[in-house]
């Protein structure tokens, strides 16, 4: 598939290229970034124009994995990534701390559920790390169901097995499960970090 562009009145999704390498580059040195995904470290321009040139281009030229930069409307400065792998439908993703706060995450997840659901998919996967609040309030807030606690799909950095927190939105709308989410405080519209495997290492 050919890259496409998502947008709303506030973010625009568009595909990363090399001219986002600062962006990739400063958002991977975030602490959390580091904490709750693969991404090597030390992050370095290197690794940011590798992740484009290796996973960004073939994903979407093979339909494995698309991936987006977050924009806010305005601005052509990437302040996240957000990425859907159509072989479980799962979602991942990323913000900078800067833009975080905002709902930006919110509207970028958003955008990407109603498009792979446009494109007929049933219903889209998410996990993250146990432990990640962020990002489990991001889905908790986009309409996600809790569906438990298992062993992640994503290794740990060392490459062995690791906990995940896990959740399903389907396409119909229906609850996927009625089991409650960790925390019962989430705030919702809280941006998180990015749960594990956007960049499956940050190539």
């Amino acid at each position: 598939m050919l890259p496409l562009t998502l947008s709303s009145d506030r973010v625009r999704l568009t595909v990363p290229t090399r001219a986002d390498t600062a962006a990739i580059t400063e958002g991977c040195q975030d602490p959390a970034v580091v904490r709750w995904t693969t991404v090597p470290t030390p992050y370095t321009e290197r690794e940011a124009q590798t992740f484009v040139d290796a996973l960004v281009g073939p994903g979407w030229a093979s339909d494995r994995e698309y991936t987006w930069g977050i924009r806010r409307v305005g601005s052509d400065w990437l302040v996240g990534v957000v990425s859907f792998r159509t072989e479980h439908r799962d979602l991942g993703f990323w913000l900078a701390p800067a833009a975080r706060g905002a709902g930006i995450m919110h509207e970028a997840v958003e955008l990407v559920v109603a498009w792979a659901f446009d494109r007929g998919a049933p219903d889209v996967y998410w996990e993250c790390y146990e432990g990640n609040v962020g990002s489990a309030s991001v889905a908790r807030s986009a309409g996600f169901s809790f569906t438990g606690t298992g062993t992640a799909r994503i290794p740990a950095r060392d490459g062995g097995p690791t906990v995940a927190w896990t959740g399903l939105r389907r396409a119909d709308g229906a609850p996927a499960s009625d089991l409650p989410w960790p925390a019962a405080s989430f705030p919702d519209g809280t941006d998180g970090p990015e749960h594990a495997g956007v960049h499956r290492g940050g190539r």
